[in-house]
C-alpha cells in the first residue's frame, strides 16, 4: 500500500507481512545496512523478540538486498515501510511512529538497524513502558550497561558534551543521549505538546527533541542498562561522519536546548 505524502509524515509504501499481533512495536531504522540488519534480526528471532513486541523495518530506501521479503519473514518482521520522501533518519522515524500510532499500539521502542545494540533487551523497555514510564532510554553507561570498544572521540563527546546538555535541557539526568535505543508512550507522542510529526525533523532533531520533551511537561523518564558494541576491526557502522555530521550533531544540540523545536 503506498500513502501519499502528508503534513509531518513522508510519502512511504507499507509492506504489511501480518496483522497487529502485540500491544508494543520496535521500529528499525535502516538503509542499506546489508548483513547486519540480518543479524540482528536473527538474534531477536533467537530470544523470541517477536512474542513481546511486533518488529517493523523503516527502511530509508535500501538498494543492497536487506528488505528482501523472504528474508525479513523468516526472521518475523511484522512490516516493511520504505520511505518515498526526502529526510534522514529523523523522516523514517516519523514514518514509523505515524503507522505506529495509527495501528493502536500503546509505546514505541527503536533501535539502530546496525547490529550494535542489544536488542535482547526489549522486553525490559516494554516492562518500564507498563511501569507508566514515557520515555526510556538505554544507556551503556549505567550500572549494568556495557560500552564495548565505543570510539574514544565518540565517548569523549556524549559524555562531556551532549549527555550534560541534553540533561540540563530536560531537567534530568541522562548519560547516553545519543543512543537511539529508546522507548516512548503513545499518549506521550500523541500530546500536542510534543507533536513529533512535523517536517522541521529530518536528520537527528527528532531523537534529541524527544529526549528533553518528556520531562519538560511532566512526563516521567528513565534509563535502563543496555549494551551497545562496536566491532573490534573495519570501519565504525555508523551514518555520521566527523566533521560534518558531527558539527551538525551541536547544532541541533544548542537549538533544542533554546526551544527551537517545541511546537
Amino acid at each position: 500500500m503506498i500513502y501519499a505524502k502528508q503534513d509531518g509524515v513522508p510519502a512511504f509504501e507499507c509492506m504489511e507481512y501480518s496483522q497487529k499481533t502485540k500491544e508494543y512495536v520496535v521500529l528499525i531504522p535502516i538503509i542499506n545496512e546489508g548483513e547486519r540488519i540480518h543479524k540482528e534480526l536473527y538474534r531477536a528471532y533467537k530470544n523470541n523478540i517477536s512474542d513481546f513486541a511486533d518488529i517493523v523495518i523503516c527502511d530509508g530506501g535500501s538498494t543492497d538486498g536487506s528488505t528482501d521479503e523472504k528474508k525479513l519473514r523468516k526472521l518475523n518482521v511484522n512490516t516493511l515501510l520504505v520511505k518515498k520522501s526526502e529526510g534522514r533518519q529523523g523522516a523514517q522515524l516519523r514514518m514509523g511512529i505515524w503507522w505506529a500510532l495509527e495501528r493502536g499500539y500503546k509505546g514505541i521502542i527503536t533501535i539502530d538497524g546496525n547490529n550494535k545494540d542489544s536488542i535482547e533487551d526489549v522486553p525490559r523497555f516494554i516492562d518500564k513502558l507498563k511501569q507508566g514510564y514515557d520515555f526510556v532510554q538505554g544507556s551503556r553507561f549505567i550500572k549494568g550497561g556495557r560500552a564495548v570498544n565505543t570510539p574514544f572521540i565518540r565517548n569523549v563527546s556524549v559524555r562531556l558534551i551532549h549527555a550534560p546538555v541534553i540533561s540540563i535541557t530536560a531537567g534530568q539526568r541522562f548519560t547516553d543521549t545519543t543512543n537511539a535505543y529508546r522507548a516512548y508512550s503513545a499518549r506521550y507522542l500523541k500530546d500536542k505538546r510534543v507533536a513529533p510529526l512535523r517536517d522541521i525533523f529530518l536528520t537527528y532533531e527528532l531523537l534529541a527533541y524527544l529526549s528533553v520533551r518528556c520531562t519538560q511537561i511532566g512526563y516521567k523518564a528513565c534509563e535502563i542498562p543496555v549494551t551497545r558494541a562496536y566491532p573490534k576491526k573495519g570501519k565504525t557502522p555508523t551514518k555520521i561522519s566527523f566533521f560534518k555530521g558531527n558539527g551538525n550533531l551541536l547544532k541541533i544540540l544548542f537549538k533544542n536546548m533554546a526551544g527551537a523545536y517545541n511546537p
